[in-house]
């Protein structure tokens, strides 16, 4: 569908351009967006290199379990009836640990992993309420470091670009909340 949509996107953009007489500037247009998109790309693939090397020095110097260790007693209330030693509570924690961090990318596999080992030892072929709960807290993360999108204003030439550090941590807060509470609302709901 996607591609469908692109594919007409860009007949409909060649046809007003030639109807307009204006083929050089699409021309230069799609060459200029081309050049930034690589650039971006690039540049958010060197801040996430960064990070992730930052995570794995963390994973490393034991700094990443001891936050796993400090998140288990609040991962253990939110998600009821897993037993406190079990490797889903771990994965749940680091996947979490990675997103306050602000590491996406990086949550993304730990998710799938803490989705898997909840699947194993909850014995479910649907989603239980714990892994609708690690969903949406994994789409919701509260972040404190907001790395993606501090690296994407460093590259537009932001001369701060941490200064939104403080109304993102709010907003993915509040976001988060506010999911998670509508997450159990619906799973109340559906119990009854």
């Amino acid at each position: 569908m996607i591609g469908y949509l692109l594919f007409f996107m860009i007949l409909a953009a060649t046809i007003f351009s030639m109807s307009a007489q204006n083929m050089p500037d699409l021309s230069n247009a799609v060459i200029a967006a081309g050049s930034d998109a690589v650039s971006l790309c690039l540049s958010l693939a060197g801040a996430m290199a960064v990070w992730g090397g930052i995570m794995k020095v963390a994973e490393r110097s034991g700094l990443t379990e001891k936050l796993t260790r400090a998140l288990r007693p609040i991962i253990g209330i939110i998600f009821r009836g897993i037993d406190k030693n079990s490797p889903a509570l771990g994965a749940i924690a680091m996947n979490l640990a990675a997103n306050l961090l602000g590491l996406g990318n990086a949550a993304t596999p730990l998710g799938i992993e803490a989705m898997k080992l909840l699947k194993r030892e909850e014995n479910s072929e649907t989603a239980t309420r714990n892994m609708a709960m690690l969903a949406v807290m994994n789409c919701c993360s509260a972040e404190i470091i907001p790395t993606t999108v501090a690296a994407m204003r460093a590259s537009c030439g932001s001369a701060a670009p941490m200064e939104i550090l403080p109304c993102v941590a709010a907003v993915s807060v509040c976001s988060l909340a506010a999911a998670m509470l509508t997450a159990e609302a619906l799973y109340i709901g559906r119990k009854k």
